[in-house]
């Protein structure tokens, strides 16, 4: 474990990293998207002529006047993580699927220009009712995920289970669609050189971006590059390709100039995906000493019709808690919204408010302290999660119980009052509330490549990316700790798809996702680090100006960046000047072990939220939170840190300030906007304390290390609505708690 700053740091700091929008070439010209201004129904005419006059375009694309393209994109996780359809495809496709669809693009010579003319379009409609209340739909819900249903011997169905229970709690939570709204907005910059395509473009997987890219564009995939050394965050949003990026390329290759396309921040509630609507009503049933005995899970999600994701948050019921009878369905109303897609912690964020608050409410109605009750029903064997595993398996590595007690312990949980609004300070109603969090975790094969250089610097390459959770410090401190050399000698290279890239599974090329990378990627450099230090010894006693050449390679060892054999000595940089070879290393495909896992792998996290609300405006602040993560080893404790203090901040804003507001009448995104979609802001958090168990997990990889980007966000909502009910007596179960809820 260490504790080492971001290695990018200081380029960060300075405004020395370049992200895509800031490349900039000879002749660039610059793409601006028109959007339909109506939710669902048929272009019957586009005007144009006047933006075709405008100063400075290039090009006006429409329905009418389409790019070739070859959509839609089928490779991959594309399908599922995107938009159907791609726009201005075939000439003459004129529906428009909801409010905010691209119809247009305007190519000019600068923004500017290119803004005006996309404002000078034309359009005429015929337009028909969208629906877009996920409430209105949720009679029509179809099933999106097979019902699940566990039952104790005897016991004819949920409900009765349920009626035989000493005490019964739970209800309905809600919450509406979420946007990622990352720093950086989608951008891309696309230069054709020949049949040769080079794009800087924001994205978390290079090497599946240009994949995608290549199968929407009609062109070998050797021949797209995608180049993306830093992103300004993701959260998901930028997963898979979306139209932006493709029209750029398509673009650029039809005006034979580069062309950039940067997202605006209104654009991007419709054209890049959003987290889903969720409805979920839960019940939990247990007996008099606080175990268990039933719980029912029936959530409904918004589907777009456009594509993308569902929710499936009643997912979150097989690793939560141990119970003889479970029931959880998922289903789904589609809706004519834009494409959703993934976005931090899906399912188990919306899942987890919704499990969080009836435990937490079923502790009030049993009289039980919420630890007590959650520790009475610590899950040991986590329950069956098809379609990826038919078995009940139990955990590899949980210390969920030690989350709890560490921190009941720091957070002084014994001075909270079980009665709602006995604490105050003046006008302040003061109260305490926790909750859980459970975040599956996996190992696939992952491509790494370890190069000793004769600089004396080591470089460790793989063609994932860094959205700012820290991949390119962890790369390097596991690089360094494995080779005994410091962190400043190694180069850490990703946001590149040329870069080693493992193919073997439909996850392959998506880089940084599902909170998968240190898990994935720490064993994958320690293991390819000790291929590089074969390949060096190899190289020393076979090349013929090597001083070991000759020699028993039982002899030479490496330690600390030096080979050594008898009384000479020779560091790795030295070595390879003799030999005149400028690099040697290795790269290969690390994998976990062969066959079926025998175990259920996850992290933990337990939450302790403080809050503070006004008496006489129900403004609700918080003035304390504690995050105790069990999240195997940790690799760099500052990353690590950040990485869940960001994710709880994500969970707070769910929590008390998040909601994309859909007008039902028209579809429009009402709130597509930083002044009116409200996310946290320093003003708005406390210090956020972290502190990690560090128990490393040996049977996910050799380095026990487990994800954790999403953890944070997981419960994190709950924890602070049952500090709110603990303060006030007011339950909220409709996020987020503003202000008028708390004083209905």
């Amino acid at each position: 474990m260490t504790d080492i700053d971001r290695v990018d740091g200081l380029v960060k700091a300075t405004g020395a990293a370049r992200y895509a929008a800031d490349h900039r070439f000879d002749d660039l010209a610059h793409g601006h998207l028109v959007l339909s201004t109506i939710g669902k129904g048929t272009i019957t005419s586009m005007d144009v002529a006047a933006a075709r006059r405008a100063p400075g375009v290039l090009a006006v694309f429409t329905p009418f006047d389409a790019l070739p393209l070859h959509g839609p994109i089928t490779i991959g996780l594309a399908p599922i993580l995107g938009e159907s359809r791609l726009p201005l495809q075939q000439p003459g496709d004129r529906s428009v699927g909801y409010h905010g669809q691209i119809i247009g693009l305007v190519i000019a010579r600068t923004w500017e220009q290119a803004r005006d003319a996309a404002a000078l379009f034309k359009t005429e409609y015929a337009a028909q009712q969208p629906q877009a209340s996920l409430r209105d739909g949720t009679p029509e819900a179809l099933p999106q995920w097979k019902r699940m249903e566990i039952l104790a011997d005897g016991v004819r169905g949920i409900d009765e289970a349920l009626e035989s229970s000493h005490a019964v709690a739970g209800g309905t939570y809600s919450q509406p669609p979420k946007h990622h709204n990352a720093m950086e907005p989608h951008a891309t910059v696309a230069i054709w050189q020949g049949e040769r395509l080079t794009l800087h473009s924001a994205t978390q997987g290079p090497a599946a971006h240009s994949w995608e890219m290549a199968a929407a564009l009609g062109v070998e995939e050797k021949n797209v590059h995608v180049v993306c050394p830093h992103v300004g965050g993701a959260f998901g949003g930028k997963a898979t390709t979306w139209a932006p990026a493709v029209l750029a390329a398509a673009a650029a290759r039809e005006c034979g100039v580069p062309v950039k396309i940067v997202v605006t921040r209104e654009q991007l509630y419709t054209v890049t995906g959003h987290r889903p609507a969720v409805y979920q009503t839960v019940r939990i049933g247990a007996a008099r000493d606080g175990a268990v005995n039933a719980v029912k899970f029936d959530a409904v999600s918004s589907v777009s019709r456009a594509g993308g994701v569902v929710e499936f948050p009643g997912r979150v019921a097989l690793t939560a808690y141990k119970t003889p009878n479970l029931y959880v369905d998922n289903r789904g109303v589609q809706l004519d919204f834009p494409p959703s897609t993934i976005m931090r912690a899906p399912t188990d964020e919306p899942g987890s408010f919704a499990m969080e608050s009836a435990m937490d409410e079923l502790a009030v109605e049993l009289g039980m302290d919420p630890i007590e009750l959650r520790l009475k029903n610590d899950l040991i064997v986590a329950f069956p999660r098809p379609p990826e595993e038919s078995r009940s398996l139990p955990f590899s590595s949980k210390h969920l119980d030690e989350c709890y007690r560490v921190g009941a312990e720091r957070f002084g949980w014994d001075k909270r009052r079980a009665t709602p609004g006995t604490v105050r300070d003046g006008d302040w109603l003061i109260g305490l509330g926790m909750s859980a969090g459970v975040l599956g975790a996996s190992r696939s094969p992952y491509a790494m490549r370890v190069m000793f250089r004769a600089n004396g610097t080591v470089a460790v390459d793989t063609a994932s990316a860094d959205l700012g959770t820290g991949l390119r410090t962890v790369l390097a401190a596991v690089c360094a700790d494995s080779l005994g050399i410091p962190v400043a000698k190694v180069k850490a290279g990703l946001g590149d798809s040329t870069l080693p890239v493992e193919r073997s599974t439909p996850y392959s090329g998506y880089g940084a996702v599902g909170s998968g990378s240190t898990g994935k990627a720490a064993p994958a450099v320690r293991e390819v680090a000790q291929a590089a230090t074969k390949a060096l010894i190899e190289h020393a006693i076979t090349h013929a100006r090597s001083p070991f050449q000759g020699m028993d390679p039982a002899g030479v060892r490496y330690e600390d960046g030096v080979l050594r054999a008898g009384d000479r000595a020779v560091g790795f940089g030295e070595l390879l000047t003799l030999t005149g070879t400028r690099e040697m290393g290795a790269s290969e495909v690390s994998k976990p072990e062969p066959g079926p896992s025998q175990y259920t792998f996850a992290s933990f996290v337990a939450h302790f939220c403080e809050v503070r609300v006004n008496r006489w405006t129900r403004e609700p602040r918080l003035s304390r939170f504690l995050a105790i993560a069990d999240a195997g080893a940790i690799v760099n404790v500052k990353t690590a840190r950040g990485q869940i203090a960001g994710s709880v901040a994500f969970g707070v804003g769910h929590a008390l300030l998040e909601g994309t507001r859909i007008e039902a009448a028209t579809g429009r995104t009402a709130n597509a906007n930083l002044a009116d979609y409200l996310i946290p802001t320093n003003a708005d958090l406390p210090n956020i304390e972290v502190h990690f168990l560090n128990h490393p997990d040996t049977a996910l990889s050799p380095v026990g290390a487990r994800g954790i980007g999403e953890l944070g966000t997981i419960g994190s909502a709950a924890a602070v609505a049952n500090a709110i009910y603990n303060a006030t007596g007011k339950r909220v179960r409709d996020l987020p708690i503003t202000i008028d809820k708390l004083l209905a």
